[in-house]
């Protein structure tokens, strides 16, 4: 098991915990890391891309000139594909991008982005983050106090004012435990997980099979 110091919101040592290493110790497959952040970004693509093919086309019923005696190639069609302003063939149509994930891979793939901030010593634990006032400035204090430069904090659900004091700080980004996934953590070279979290973010990568939930 992992012992991680805690710190304070000032960077001064609080403490301890012990984190489980069925979550925070998985062997990093990037393979599986990979498939995951992929299959995310695949869902969030639009996918409305559309050109016209002839049957969406208004025009091209009248031959634009006679078969033969012009001494003009043979055309039946203003709206044929070889000309421009014409009509596209196989061009992109509206589809959907997203690809299935078996639940328990996202999951592990979680707990293997978790274990590689861990590992890399870029996981840091603060006991709590209070501030007089949900304003930015005294969150970009406490930001450099604590040496953050990109981070990803996750807080806990209830941290309604630490999530409006920071959502406007430049490479800063918070999400409260059930939000937590893959992507974030790696596109966020620090992660800072507030004490309070600990729990339910374990809980969530430790349930059961049948409560596994969208990760």
């Amino acid at each position: 098991m992992a012992q991680v110091t805690v710190f304070d919101q000032e960077k001064k040592q609080a403490g301890s915990v012990t984190l489980a290493p069925e979550v925070f110790e998985i062997p990093v497959r990037a393979e599986i890391l990979n498939l995951v952040v992929r299959a995310m970004r695949a869902s969030w693509r639009a996918g409305t891309h559309q050109t016209l093919t002839r049957s969406m086309m208004k025009g091209g019923g009248a031959k634009p000139w006679r078969q033969k005696g012009t001494g003009r190639a043979r055309s039946g069609s203003g709206i044929s594909p070889v000309w421009t302003g014409g009509a596209v063939v196989f061009g992109p149509q509206p589809r959907d991008y997203s690809f299935k994930v078996n639940k328990k891979v996202r999951r592990l793939a979680l707990k293997m982005a978790l274990s590689s901030r861990l590992a890399g010593e870029n996981l840091m634990v603060v006991k709590d983050i209070s501030l007089p006032e949900a304003k930015t400035k005294y969150f970009a204090g406490i930001k450099q106090a604590l040496g953050l430069d990109k981070a990803l904090v996750v807080v806990p659900n209830d941290a309604y004012s630490l999530m409006l004091a920071g959502r406007n700080i430049p490479g800063l980004m918070l999400l409260p435990p059930e939000q937590l996934n893959v992507y974030d953590v790696l596109k966020h070279p620090q992660l800072v997980l507030l004490e309070g979290v600990i729990d339910p973010v374990t809980a969530r990568l430790l349930a059961p099979a049948e409560e596994i939930g969208a990760e």
